[in-house]
């Protein structure tokens, strides 16, 4: 029996990745990657030594690269999975691979580091008590709709993750479907030019139409009261 690591990466600071994940990707046979390229650049800014083989798991090739994994790890090596920033399988490829490795009879290690979710949640000054991780929503707008429509009733905070090129379209159908509700646009977490907007739903609208955003975005909307 073999082991899967999946190794959460920095999401903007590079000094927020744990010794234990430099450890643990210098001691892999195969690091399975989002983008090669991407964390190789990554490893060797920080100095780690590098895994013997890069290979690419995307969302266009993973439910094939899991067949792949599982054969590895029967053959006893060491892999690890990571995404281009924080936790793999946390809307990042990486979920076929798990599965198909646990139905294999292989362990999961996960390797803790940087999420969005948590850096949002508590710089937004919404309730953190209980929350609602919903990722991305779907790009058409009547499915973004039902998406919103499912949580409405909700007393949970809502976390969101979103294009910066969607935001005020997204801010706009939450304020038609929730109601006025108090929330927060995070961007650019951990990075230099961190910020963090707050406001009710109508405030942040008008705010993100007249000035759209750069860079990733995470929205954090207050439950239902």
């Amino acid at each position: 029996m073999s082991k899967l690591t999946l190794i959460a990466t920095p999401i903007g600071n590079l000094g927020d990745i744990s010794q234990r994940a430099k450890d643990t990707i210098s001691s892999l046979d195969i690091l399975c990657c989002e983008d090669t390229r991407h964390t190789g650049n990554l490893v060797s800014l920080l100095g780690i030594q590098r895994p013997a083989l890069y290979v690419a798991n995307h969302e266009h090739n993973e439910r094939n690269m899991a067949a792949k994994i599982v054969e590895w790890l029967n053959e006893g090596k060491k892999v690890g999975l990571c995404s281009d920033a924080g936790y793999p399988l946390v809307s990042d490829p990486g979920y076929p691979a798990a599965v198909a490795a646990i139905a294999a009879g292989h362990e999961i290690e996960v390797i803790p580091g940087a999420s969005a979710v948590p850096v949002a949640l508590l710089s937004s000054g919404l309730p953190p008590s209980s929350y609602i991780f919903k990722g991305f929503p779907p790009r058409k707008p009547g499915h973004r709709r039902s998406f919103l429509e499912e949580d409405a009733q909700s007393h949970h905070t809502l976390i969101f993750y979103e294009s910066p090129f969607r935001v005020a379209k997204f801010l706009s159908e939450a304020l038609e479907v929730l109601g006025d509700r108090k929330a927060a646009v995070c961007l650019e977490l951990t990075k230099q030019f961190e910020r963090t907007m707050r406001g009710t739903l109508s405030e942040l609208v008008a705010q993100f139409d007249a000035n759209p955003p750069k860079g990733e975005a995470v929205i954090v909307i207050a439950g239902r009261e």
